[in-house]
């Protein structure tokens, strides 16, 4: 039996930084704020290593943080979605330290910048050393969980968005207690990205695109679901998902070497698509990657990153002593539900912010650390527009919750089939990308298209067969050069999708 809540406010699906933002930001409007598993764990959140990009420096400007961005993204940006966010970074990490985020500081009490590669300056912000993210979540869960606006469902993932007359009315959520269909006009997709779809990864394994699965269904227009950018320094040392080594690191002066302790490539902040690709070559060619930190940041590794000091230790190595083997794992998906500023989508009452979202500042290659900043900036720009335009009222009184339904007990069971996807994407849509494979993939997928992840998967090396051109993270080996003028790749709803 269906139990139905006829809650009329804002359901957010996701509870990572941009959906508890947006939560935060609605207040004292009300909102449900859904998690597929329990709150504050399984996002990609906490475990974002790098920091929040924002010119606060003395020798910098949003003007000098767009043109970086706008330079990485390799024609794709949407340059006035650029200018706005980064000019709004400032402004976020404010909000950031009022909430209780206990950035990092000099003595002097300025905040402590950090480079990364394609950064101009040192803009990124951090808090405990390589453990922002997981400062940042627990900023925002603390203060969700102390507004009585906010209703956090634990255990509930949607299972789909549902829309009648073109508009959304509604959701539906599988709570541990059974099936639970959410009456509202307003969903909000903040649920992350696609990287679980890859058998090497940095993203929580639950991270297999559902948003966009929902998005599609619902019948939303998608943009540039090719575009996965490939971190090309995660730890290789046999976990999944793989333990990420922070491109911090590489700002502190650590190299990448081979066995034979031949230099990688020359710049090791390039790009993150030219890393990788330089680094797929060497392992192509039967090499292996390490990355060097002996020297550089050398003793101070410990200081500095600490996270992952304790990850390498674990792992039987001493980044001040040993070489990190090394790989390039997906990291993060630039394309998404195609959205305005605001967070709307082409379907009526369905926003979308963060990762989940397509808003033009990543284009076809992210700038290090400008997620988290987007998480932010544009999870409170669709809280501000809904309360501006929507016909909400502060809540006076307590908003459904699950645990009136029933206690969670154990875990719900992994489908075995997305490992199959995952073997399948990660052989033919990896870094490198050709017809052959591309085709190979899609007939390869066919068993698996009723399931979220192999519809995600479908999406995306349809996408990725389509653009006949290498741009950004994007590289074809049959087709190496790049098209001008650049154009984005537009995924339609799919048909027979609930109007």
């Amino acid at each position: 039996m269906t139990h139905v809540v006829d809650a009329g406010c804002p359901v957010i699906i996701g509870a990572g930084l941009a959906g508890l933002v947006a939560a935060i930001e609605l207040s004292p409007m009300p909102c449900i704020v859904l998690s597929a598993g329990a709150v504050s764990t399984g996002t990609s959140t906490g475990w974002a290593q790098g920091g929040v990009a924002a010119a606060v420096g003395p020798d910098d400007d949003p003007t000098l943080h767009a043109q970086d961005t706008l330079a990485a993204g390799a024609g794709l940006c949407e340059p006035e979605a650029v200018q706005a966010i980064t000019a709004a970074a400032p402004d976020a990490i404010r909000w950031l330290a009022e909430q209780g985020a206990r950035f990092d500081h000099e003595a002097d009490g300025s905040l402590r910048l950090g480079l990364e590669g394609a950064h101009s300056r040192r803009r990124i912000v951090h808090a405990r050393g390589d453990g922002t993210g997981a400062e940042l979540l627990r900023t925002v869960v603390d203060s969700a969980r102390e507004l009585s606006s906010v209703s956090l469902w634990d255990h509930s993932p949607a299972t789909d968005v549902i829309v009648s007359g073109g508009r959304v009315v509604g959701v539906r959520v599988s709570t541990p207690d059974g099936p639970v269909e959410v009456l509202s006009p307003t969903v909000i997709l903040a649920t992350g990205g696609i990287g679980g779809l890859f058998s090497h990864t940095t993203n929580p394994l639950g991270s297999r695109g559902q948003g966009l699965a929902l998005a599609h269904r619902a019948g939303a227009t998608l943009r540039d679901v090719e575009f996965v950018q490939f971190h090309p320094t995660a730890l290789d040392v046999h976990l999944d998902p793989m333990p990420l080594v922070s491109e911090a690191v590489r700002g502190e002066g650590a190299i990448l070497v081979n066995e034979g302790g031949e230099w990688v490539l020359a710049n090791p902040l390039s790009a993150r698509d030219v890393v990788s690709r330089a680094e797929w070559a060497q392992l192509q060619a039967g090499h292996r990657v390490f990355l060097d930190a002996r020297e550089h940041p050398g003793e101070r590794f410990a200081e500095l990153f600490p996270s992952i000091h304790a990850t390498a230790l674990a792992a039987g190595l001493d980044p001040a002593r040993d070489l990190l083997p090394v790989r390039p794992a997906a990291h993060y998906h630039m394309g998404g539900v195609l959205v305005e500023l605001s967070g709307a989508s082409s379907v009526s009452g369905l926003y979308a912010v963060g990762e989940v979202a397509s808003t033009g500042l990543h284009g076809a290659n992210r700038l290090a650390s400008n997620s988290l900043l987007e998480a932010v900036v544009c999870g409170r720009w669709t809280a501000q527009h809904l309360r501006r335009t929507a016909n909400l009222t502060p809540t006076k009184a307590p908003l459904p919750d699950w645990r009136t339904w029933g206690d969670v007990t154990g875990s719900r069971p992994a489908d075995p089939r997305v490992a199959a996807v995952r073997q399948i994407v990660s052989r033919h849509a990896g870094v490198l990308r050709n017809e052959d494979g591309l085709a190979t993939a899609l007939t390869a997928l066919q068993p698996y298209l009723d399931t979220d992840a192999g519809l995600v998967a479908e999406l995306l090396v349809s996408a990725a067969r389509g653009r006949t051109e290498s741009r950004g993270a994007h590289t074809r080996t049959d087709h190496p050069g790049t098209v001008e003028p650049a154009e984005h790749t537009h995924t339609a709803a799919l048909e027979g999708a609930a109007r």
